[in-house]
């Protein structure tokens, strides 16, 4: 493959171990597997990132801005607090149920922090960010629909993301069965914590 300078390697790197270890789990992503999804000496992954740290908090990064992406393109007008909540939640949903894998490894590189302390801060930073985010659409749905919220935003985004957490964990061991149910019931529960 032709010289590509780090700054285009990197996403490029980035983006075939998500698509690796989203595919065939977290243990796979080892740097010779990674490097040779997308055709590069091994050494270049290694020059890349240093460290496995810093290859999963770049992947966490990249997951985390995917997933954000995805619900705030989502973000509706011009509907109620409740519906435009809705939509949203079904759009994080979709991107769930269509790419399990890349939860199945947000879990994963999860449970790895959990064990590696020296990894907690990636996840804690993700988390954060998420918390963050979620917070910040609760606020500007809020303002845009002329409803004031009881709580900080905060709250309600960890409460919904936790929920949300426990459903997709649900939906992929137990399949579908009362998915789309439950999904209403989390969003009706938020709507009145808010």
């Amino acid at each position: 493959m032709a010289h590509v300078p780090a700054a285009e390697r990197r996403p490029q790197l980035v983006q075939a171990a998500i698509e690796l270890m989203a595919r065939e789990g977290l243990e796979a992503g080892s740097t010779r597997a990674i490097a040779a999804e997308l055709g590069v000496a091994q050494a270049t992954v290694h020059y890349t990132f240093g460290s496995k740290r810093d290859l999963y908090r770049a992947v966490m990064e990249q997951m985390t801005a995917d997933l954000v992406d995805q619900v705030c393109a989502a973000a509706p007008e011009n509907l109620d607090f409740e519906s435009s909540l809705r939509v949203m939640a079904e759009a994080l949903w979709e991107g769930m149920r269509k790419q399990p894998g890349r939860y199945v490894l947000y879990v994963e590189l999860a449970t790895h922090a959990y064990r590696n302390p020296e990894m907690l801060d990636v996840i804690a930073a993700h988390q954060k960010h998420m918390h963050e985010t979620a917070a910040a659409l609760i606020n500007e749905l809020a303002e845009q629909t002329g409803r004031s919220l009881r709580i900080e935003a905060t709250a309600i985004a960890r409460f919904f993301l936790a929920g949300f957490d426990g459903l997709a964990q649900n939906h992929l061991t137990a399949g579908e069965t009362h998915a789309a149910a439950d999904l209403q019931r989390l969003v009706e529960a938020t709507v009145a914590l808010a």
